[in-house]
């Protein structure tokens, strides 16, 4: 059984923001509405989030894109009354959107901010439509919605390794993000492969996680610049 994890290395990370638009094409996440933006209730699961490093008046504003962190140990789980908000065998945490009532207990339970409710009906300029994934659902309005690693991608390379009878290896899956990144900065794999990029990453010397000291046990790594 595979446990999923990402290693996004900052070094090569170019702030372009491909990875956002990938997303958004990927998995029918509506383009913010100007009027709803400024009420802070656009929608996006991945951003790029800015924070300091050094100290003043040394200060360099640098920018790191976040993401679901599919947390060992997720507070979102443990706030949701309905059980929309669970974890798989394989370590995601999946939002199922048809059991969420939209009571927002777990995004406000999520350290890293990373879930947003969808507070109007999704809409798309004409000329979009024909863009939309036919593997993935449109939201509706009311729901809490959030990265997934691209779950459906993962279901489709199982049935394709299924359907060729052999073991699903490691070229057979990527999510949209870490497959549009220029500058190959996202790794995506299975954390208890030992033989893994992904593996190897997460303990690298230059590897961290955010708000480690927080207990949930991010499966997304980054590695610092310039180490």
């Amino acid at each position: 059984m595979s446990r999923w994890g990402m290693v996004i290395d900052l070094d090569k990370c170019t702030a372009c923001q491909a990875c956002v638009v990938a997303c958004q094409i990927e998995n029918n996440i509506p383009p913010p509405d100007p009027r709803e933006a400024q009420r802070f209730r656009s929608i996006s699961w991945i951003k790029l989030v800015e924070y300091g490093e050094g100290e003043y008046p040394n200060v360099k504003v640098r920018l790191i894109p976040v993401l679901c962190m599919q947390c060992e140990q997720p507070p979102c789980i443990k706030v949701c009354p309905v059980g929309a908000t669970n974890k798989t065998k394989e370590g995601i945490v999946d939002q199922i959107y048809g059991r969420c009532i939209g009571c927002r207990y777990c995004a406000n339970a999520c350290p890293y901010t990373v879930k947003s409710m969808n507070w109007y009906k999704p809409t798309w300029p004409k000329e979009m439509m024909e863009s939309l994934n036919p593997d993935v659902s449109v939201r509706p309005k009311g729901v809490v919605e959030k990265c997934i690693f691209c779950a459906h991608r993962i279901q489709k390379a199982k049935d394709r390794a299924k359907v060729e009878k052999r073991e699903m290896i490691p070229e057979d899956y990527m999510p949209a993000c870490a497959q549009t990144c220029p500058s190959k900065a996202i790794y995506f794999g299975d954390l208890d492969d030992k033989d893994g990029i992904v593996f190897k990453l997460s303990r690298s010397p230059r590897a961290f996680r955010l708000l480690e000291e927080l207990g949930t046990e991010p499966k997304v790594y980054y590695l610092r610049e310039g180490a």
